[in-house]
């Protein structure tokens, strides 16, 4: 097969060594990308006089059915995967396509460039789907949340009960994590420059002019000649970048994974996932399981190995290029493919959620959620923190001991515990509306993604 190298080489390359540095597998990814810097290279080579214009003409025919066939899923049908990379197999394609002129393409070029362009101008399009589709997931649980405003759960820390909270202030916790997810997108999105002319590591003949003139916006991404042709061809920052972006998406969707297999069990049953979200048993004829849920939690693990193995892979690397660096190609596109399908399915469960109104109730009965609420009334009446801390701490203990409801003590058994704690007063505050409303320090905000 033909290789992009070898005049220096007198022997065939090892089976094994063929073997162990093939990249076709996985690469092929960046098929259409390298079509897309390669339909720009030329445009450079034809300005600075090394192709003319029939060459050019050819060699842009020739890759635009390539891209074509990229693009309609043909390409892939019929791919060889002997070749050493997806840069050698589009060659030789090309070679069938174009002729003589496609010896040319490879001319101020080396694969160090061409791979940090193509992987560039992936990390720009998946970044700005991962965008799309983050937004589609906060939509669904935007409209949860509102389709729920009036309902209140019991809050928790440490997974004990704490102090009752709407479910659209617990939703939009989950919002202002998928926000900043957004966020850090975009900022490594600002981050990729996706550049023309560094050749192997010391940039190329041609005069960085002709690649500032003859390189058009490639579907509004700027593409221009390097600062630092060493930097360019042995940069991963945006790899790892990206990488860390999507380990913390992973984290935020586990988090609410979490939340919600917690809320379907029999324990909680705060709500009930539409069963064409569940699995069963291959044995327990009764088992409902959110299985889906589990798997995104599960998925957490693969999304942080691959941030570390690419930072661990990257850290002793001297400059430039490394043949390492091709390690950074399986973990990125896994990770990338992972949350993609993690948004996608998320968005549509969240549309599937019923609440249990009813159970959810029973569990605000429980008179300690208002602990607090009880001990700010004491603070009102003018009594230091924490003494009513303490006062309200004792109150619980009370109740705990006597069997009572703290709603069914009168002013006498109270008085008790304290004077100050009056019947009426602590009925009124005994109550998920009233304590909810009575939290004034958070400022709303619009929900806006």
């Amino acid at each position: 097969m033909n290789k992009l190298w070898g005049g220096r080489f007198q022997k065939k390359t090892n089976k094994l060594v063929e073997e162990f540095t093939n990249s076709l597998r996985f690469d092929q990814k960046l098929a259409r990308y390298d079509c897309l810097g390669s339909l720009l290279h030329i445009k450079v080579l034809r300005k600075a006089g090394l192709i003319n214009s029939k060459e050019f003409a050819q060699l842009q025919k020739g890759l635009t059915s390539i891209k074509d066939s990229i693009e309609n899923g043909s390409f892939f049908k019929k791919i060889d995967l002997g070749f050493e990379d997806i840069h050698s197999y589009i060659q030789t394609v090309l070679e069938q396509k174009a002729g003589k002129a496609a010896l040319k393409l490879h001319t101020c070029r080396s694969r160090n460039d061409q791979v940090s362009l193509a992987t560039k101008l992936y990390c720009l399009e998946e970044s700005k789907i991962l965008i799309e589709n983050l937004h589609k997931l906060d939509s669904s649980l935007q409209q949860l949340a509102e389709a729920n405003n009036a309902l209140i759960i019991p809050g928790f820390t440490h997974l004990q009960h704490a102090i009752p909270v709407r479910i659209y202030d617990y939703f939009f916790a989950y919002h202002q994590m998928f926000l900043r997810d957004k966020k850090r997108i975009e900022q490594t999105l600002s981050n990729i420059h996706p550049t023309l002319g560094s050749g192997a590591l010391a940039g190329t003949m041609i005069e960085s002019d002709c690649y500032h003139q003859a390189i058009e916006n490639l579907s509004h991404v700027k593409i221009t000649s390097p600062q630092s042709a060493l930097d360019t061809v042995s940069d991963r920052d945006f790899v790892i970048d990206l990488l860390h972006a999507l380990s913390i998406i992973g984290l935020h969707l586990s988090r609410l994974a979490e939340d919600l297999i917690l809320w379907c069990t029999k324990e909680f049953d705060f709500i009930d996932i539409d069963e064409s979200f569940c699995t069963g048993s291959s044995l327990m004829p009764q088992k409902k399981n959110p299985d889906v849920l589990e798997l995104v939690r599960g998925y957490t693990g693969r999304l942080y190995g691959n941030y570390q193995s690419v930072m661990v892979m990257m850290k002793g690397l001297p400059l430039s290029y490394n043949r390492d660096m091709q390690h950074d190609k399986e973990p990125l596109f896994d990770s990338i493919e992972i949350v993609q399908k993690e948004l996608a399915v998320m968005a549509a469960l969240l549309q599937n959620i019923t609440f249990k109104r009813d159970k959810i109730e029973i569990q605000l009965d429980d008179e300690t959620l208002y602990a607090t609420d009880m001990a700010d009334h004491l603070v009102k009446k003018g009594m230091e923190f924490k003494k009513a801390h303490h006062i309200i701490g004792e109150l619980v203990q009370y109740k705990i001991q006597s069997g009572q409801k703290i709603v069914d003590m009168d002013n006498q058994e109270l008085s008790k515990v304290h004077p100050l704690l009056k019947a009426p007063e602590l009925k009124k505050i005994i109550d998920p509306k009233h304590s909810v409303d009575s939290k004034k320090s958070v400022k709303k905000v619009k929900w806006e993604f």
